[in-house]
């Protein structure tokens, strides 16, 4: 309802003619994120980017760019002209490159982490190849922790969400049209606009959903204090590079940044969910935040209503193929962990 790896030298017949060859000259890799700087992900990116120096002896370098990226729309068209190597960005941006990434934003999908985690890797392979069709290589995952809906007025119904003047990530039209149909107020937004819109006594949105660590950097609980305490998706997100500079890397040297890239991935999903709880109890000390907790019945009329929008999106906003893996790989953990299917 929201909202978007390394490298090995040929060096054998050289070698035995015993002729000099020359270095490679060292690969300098910009990237471009959403990610506030000093925030947990800006921070794991330039730790990935001295890892990588360090692992490739200074054969590949990580730079970031200047501040947080206008969009995620500026950064794709920065890559496609080479003024960005490199971007991480969230299941949204990806949706621009792909509409598969568009799975990881159905509401109510998923239920928990490791049920996220076991799809995306069954989703992977064909993922990295949709991406690679389009000469862009995925290099790892990232998880910003699991969105909430904020809001200027109390969201306890499906009525009231329906009621509100909602952000969704602008850049593709089709999610309006689709929001629309099925009786939302969905108002297409720069995410930069998010604070900026909610303080306004009328701005042109009423509500947001984000992760609570972003509901803190922004600070926008202050001027929208309504938390919906219904997880309604994981803000998923990755680093891709463009095949132009993967190119220029030995394959020794990928590997070596791959394995590094894999252990950012690990470290950061362990982490997300305890910045979701210090989050919210960070908020609360302000005592700006209210949260608005929902009883049995309200949250099983939400997640009836989803899942009947759910089958909506497919072949629309997501490919079929890709739509019925994420469900058939997602029924049969749930099935093997004994959940509801």
């Amino acid at each position: 309802m929201f909202g978007r790896h390394p490298f090995r030298l040929v060096t054998a017949l050289t070698m035995a003619a015993a002729i000099p060859l020359a270095a490679a000259d060292p690969v300098r890799i910009k990237l471009g994120t959403l990610a506030p700087e000093n925030s947990p992900w800006s921070d794991a990116l330039k730790t990935m980017g001295a890892s990588w120096s360090k692992a490739t002896e200074k054969r590949v370098t990580l730079v970031m760019s200047d501040g947080p990226i206008p969009s995620e729309s500026n950064a794709i068209s920065r890559m496609a002209v080479d003024g960005l190597q490199a971007a991480t960005l969230t299941a949204a941006g990806l949706a621009e490159l792909d509409d598969a990434f568009n799975v990881f934003g159905i509401p109510l999908f998923f239920e928990s982490d490791a049920e996220l985690v076991h799809v995306q890797q069954k989703l992977t392979p064909l993922l990295k190849k949709r991406l690679s069709a389009k000469k862009v290589q995925l290099i790892n995952w990232g998880n910003g922790g699991w969105v909430r809906m904020f809001s200027k007025n109390p969201v306890r119904t499906v009525a009231d969400l329906k009621a509100a003047k909602l952000y969704t990530t602008e850049g593709d039209d089709r999610f309006v049209r689709w929001y629309a149909s099925n009786g939302f107020n969905a108002v297409p937004l720069a995410p930069g606009e998010i604070p900026t819109q909610l303080k306004l006594p009328t701005g042109a949105i009423n509500a947001a959903p984000m992760p609570p660590v972003y509901a803190v950097a922004l600070q926008v609980f202050k001027d929208a204090p309504y938390m919906l305490d219904l997880p309604f998706a994981p803000l998923v997100g990755a680093t891709v590079m463009t095949d132009t500079a993967w190119q220029k890397i030995s394959p020794a040297d990928r590997e070596k940044m791959l394995e590094v890239a894999r252990q950012m991935e690990k470290q950061i999903a362990e982490r997300a969910p305890g910045l979701d709880a210090e989050s919210i109890d960070e908020m609360k000390k302000t005592g700006a935040l209210k949260p608005v907790a929902l009883d049995v019945k309200d949250t099983a009329e939400f997640r009836a209503t989803v899942d009947k929008l759910t089958n909506s999106q497919r072949g629309v906003l997501v490919p079929a193929d890709v739509f019925d893996l994420a469900v058939r790989e997602r029924d049969a953990y749930r099935k093997a962990k004994g959940g509801r299917v």
